[in-house]
């Protein structure tokens, strides 16, 4: 039986405690030496160094590092002394791992954020004596005195209480503070929002006071599972991290193939079998895209400087692209869809009609409004031009509709003076104050409408119980106002006094709000194929309402409370969890649930949200986005992405940017690819014709690494293609090489390759000039520039589907710069005499040079050609 569903006597009898003295201190140490002290459990750290080691696991960084040693060895038994290439990637694999160090650890940042919640101090009654300890020294059986303003430091049952309100929203997601109820009956599977009895650890009071008998400490209480819940959720491989291991395989088996293929070759044609060796193993070289996770690094890092600059922090790398992917988002209501803040929405005065609190309010609304801020402990301060309220967000709602309407409740109070009250309380449920109006005592009462309507004598009592209903019933929070004139001024005011033969004057109806951005972020969702959830700890009416302004819920099928959630298998859950669009009063175990059907199907879940009650959902979905105002340090600890303004359409624009950076890796891999594969092709066609390797194996790592880093960035910054937001969200287990970009792929090395080989046939083989006869080094000469050239023109074609001429060719200016730079590097290897002889380069006439200057830029008008087709038969091109 747990504490909540327990009688207390039952409680205080099973922790062995006395109510009129608490433990003694020696049962206390006993408890803290047996429980352990209240926090909740760290986890261990690992160095930077081990860290480091676990960034290089993947199968890219291994492909690297290969590909550094076999480079290393090629310069080394060439004899020329080029290790550029080994630093290179050996510098690209240092990059990556050290960046990867810096974004990881968000588990560890959010149970440390966890630990820090806990309340430094708590009163406890021992022996009978109340003291002052540290709450790490609270153990299960203490007595705990809690009043306004208290933290509270461990989960505990009520013994007693006075009108006492805990501020539970981190735990559940209300943004409402709670009533708690010492003899509240409580079922079994309650949720924690309805264990009234119950107070919960690094939860706060907001009214009243209480003694509460300790239940639970450390990892035991509700945020100590929460903080199990984080250190279990395992660190899942992003969508790109998922296809670019992929990829590492593939090229991997590539490389191995292609060294055994040539090798054999040259071998059964009786080659030299060290050259043969070396070409092998520079083609294999040339076969890894080395620069690529370089590249992707950076395309990445650059989305994330765009993303700050639109209110979106990125906390780790791969979720700005992992966001482009994002099929599901699974929302918190509170703050994060709404405004966390109570408003006045409707206000009805008795004998006239409900009229809505955004317009100017009639006289006898105003009325209502008027009474209740008298009735009203909360108030509203401005800071620095920053609305700061003060109390129970329901009062304070009140003061707000006020100032609205130009009442200033401190002007009120002076002109109508507070000279008797009674509190609020739990039993009563009503306020009470008495404050002179027109020189005449006024007793002002506000309450729940059941509790106050039975008090009134006068008042239109069937309308204000329709209104009431028709309120509810769109999910507004209702507060009744009534009054009577006094006689005198009350020296000792009593409930039955002045709670009684009253005069109904109206009701307020008040919500939290949605934003308004969030009605636009949830449409542009939709029109871009996702899928937007609902999930939070407040009532289903209530969430159900704010969902369908939003157009998030269609019809009330698609709401499902936590209770009914609870009778799920996750089999079931699994299968039926695209027939719910809101899940309401659920637990955080609930929300990870959830996250995790959602992936079961395939889907990329982005989960958003605020509280410690979201981190263990944030940190197991795909990409967790915490509110960077309005969240918790354990939201943001756990969360990939932060949004500093808490707007949810910021969102929608980080998943803008994310598929616009998927975009130009896809890009990147084409280029980078394509001209690798038209790197062997050369060599693998020259060898089968009997011609002999057309390309040295430094000409090979040159044209690696001039023509592939510069263009392939340049490709990593181009603009979002328009209608980005119009298609539907890449498939989570689609590869690499999907809807054709691996045939397109084959096709474009294929044409760099065959390009390339006419240059060195011509070269070569054919006497073009008298005064250059055709030879093997004006062949391999004309090949290299052919190869490095068109590779530049190709970079150009992978910008867009769309034709050149038509996005215009200095569009990416950073493409134009790093085109012209790297012909222009090329270019001068072939002309400047030390280079040349550097690189077994030779002179070649101005035939040669036209020869090559055509081949090189005949893949623009071949691919503008293919270009043209597609888009006469209406097909996507690449």
């Amino acid at each position: 039986m747990s504490a909540y569903t327990s009688d207390i006597a039952s409680e205080l009898e099973r922790l062995g405690v006395d109510p009129r003295k608490g433990l003694t201190q020696g049962k206390a140490e006993q408890l803290l030496a047996e429980h352990g002290e209240n926090k909740l459990a760290g986890q261990k750290h690992l160095n930077f160094f081990q860290k480091f080691l676990l960034q290089l696991k993947d199968y890219m960084v291994i492909i690297l590092i290969i590909a550094a040693i076999i480079s290393f060895i090629v310069a080394m038994m060439e004899g020329h002394g080029e290790y550029i290439d080994s630093i290179i990637i050996l510098g690209i694999v240092i990059l990556n791992g050290v960046l990867g160090v810096q974004q990881e650890s968000k588990a560890e940042k959010a149970l440390d954020a966890l630990q820090d919640m806990s309340a430094p101090t708590a009163k406890v009654l021992r022996d009978g004596v109340v003291t002052s300890i540290p709450s790490a020294q609270v153990v299960p059986g203490d007595l705990v005195l809690l009043e306004a303003g208290d933290f509270i430091p461990a989960d505990g049952r009520l013994l007693e209480s006075a009108s006492l309100k805990c501020e539970e929203s981190a735990l559940t997601g209300e943004s409402v503070p709670v009533d708690k109820d010492q003899n509240a009956r409580v079922a079994e599977n309650a949720p924690i929002g309805d264990r009234l009895n119950m107070v919960y650890s690094g939860c706060a009071v907001t009214y009243g006071r209480a003694v509460v008998l300790v239940t639970a400490t450390g990892m035991d209480t509700e945020m100590g599972k929460i903080a199990g819940l984080l250190s279990g959720a395992g660190n899942e491989m992003t969508p790109l991290q998922v296809k670019l291991n992929q990829l590492g395989k593939y090229l991997g088996i590539l490389a191995i193939a292609i060294c055994a293929a040539i090798f054999g070759m040259g071998m059964y044609r009786g080659m030299n079998p060290l050259t043969m060796f070396m070409t092998a193993v520079s083609l294999a070289v040339a076969a890894i895209p080395e620069g690529l996770t370089a590249v992707v690094t950076v395309v990445l890092a650059v989305g994330v400087q765009k993303m700050v600059k639109k209110n979106a922090i990125i906390r780790r790398l791969p979720a700005v692209e992992t966001l482009g992917s994002a099929s599901v988002i699974c929302s918190d209501k509170t703050g994060t869809l709404t405004q966390n803040r109570m408003t006045v929405q409707r206000v009805w005065a008795a004998g006239g009609q409900v009229v809505d609190a955004s317009e100017p309010l009639p006289d006898n609304a105003l009325q209502v409004i008027r009474l209740g801020t008298l009735c009203n402990d909360g108030r509203i301060e401005n800071a620095d031009g920053q609305e700061r309220h003060i109390g129970d967000p329901t009062e304070t709602a009140i003061v707000a509709a006020a100032m609205k309407s130009g009442l200033d409740k401190t002007e009120l109070e002076l002109e109508c003076r507070r000279v008797a009250e009674i509190p609020f309380d739990s039993d009563r449920k009503l306020m009470t104050t008495v404050n002179m109006v027109g020189g005449r005592p006024l007793a002002v009462v506000k309450g729940g409408f059941d509790v106050l309507m039975p008090l009134c004598v006068t008042g239109d009592t069937s309308k204000a119980e329709a209104v009431n209903l028709s309120m509810g019933q769109d999910a507004l929070r209702v507060l009744a106002v009534a009054c009577k004139v006094l006689d005198d001024v009350p020296e000792n005011p009593t409930s039955e006094a002045l709670e009684s033969g009253l005069t109904f004057m109206g009701l307020i109806g008040m919500i939290d709000p949605p934003r308004e951005e969030s009605k636009e972020a949830v449409r542009q969702s939709h029109s871009a194929g996702i899928k937007t959830v609902m999930i939070t700890g407040d009532h289903v009416v209530t969430a159900s309402a704010i969902a369908r302004e939003l157009g998030i819920l269609e019809s009330e099928e698609q709401a499902i409370s936590g209770q009914e959630l609870h009778e799920m298998s996750q089999e079931e859950l699994e299968r039926d969890v695209d027939k719910y669009r809101v899940y309401a009063r659920v637990s955080p175990e609930d929300k990870i649930r959830i996250v995790k059907a959602w992936q079961a199907r395939g889907d990329v879940v982005a989960m958003t949200g605020d509280g410690v009650n979201d981190a263990p959902a944030l940190k197991a979905a795909d990409i967790g986005c915490a509110m960077g105002i309005t969240g918790t340090d354990v939201a943001k600890g756990a969360a990939d992405m932060v949004l500093t303004d808490d707007n949810f359409s910021t969102i929608v624009e980080a998943v803008k940017g994310g598929r616009g950076i998927f975009d130009n890796i896809q890009k990147t891999i084409q280029f980078l690819l394509g001209s690798n594969l038209g790197e062997v092709f050369v060599v693998f066609v020259a060898m089968l014709l009997g011609w002999g390797s057309p390309l040295l194996a430094i000409h090979l790592l040159l044209v690696n690494v001039v023509t592939d880093a510069l263009p392939a960035l340049a490709l990593g910054v181009e603009p979002v293609d328009d209608g980005i937001m119009n298609r539907k969200p890449v498939p989570k287990n689609q590869g690499v090489f999907a809807n054709g970009l691996g045939v397109v792929i084959a096709l474009q090395g294929i044409m760099v390759g065959v390009l390339t080989l006419i240059g060195y046939y011509i070269g070569n083989f054919i006497d073009i000039s008298p005064m250059f006869p055709h030879s093997h080094e004006i062949g391999m000469t004309m090949a290299f520039l052919v190869l490095a050239l068109s590779q530049l023109v190709q970079a150009m074609n992978c910008r867009s589907k769309r034709s050149l001429f038509r996005i215009g060719f200095a569009s990416n200016k950073q493409m134009l710069l790093a085109v012209l730079g790297s012909a222009a590097v090329v270019t001068a290897i072939c002309l400047i005499p030390p280079l040349e002889a550097a690189f077994r380069m030779v002179d070649m006439s101005m035939y040669h040079w036209l020869v090559v200057l055509g081949l090189s830029i005949a893949p623009l008008f071949i691919v503008e050609i293919v270009k043209l087709f597609l888009h006469l038969r209406k097909k996507p091109s690449y």
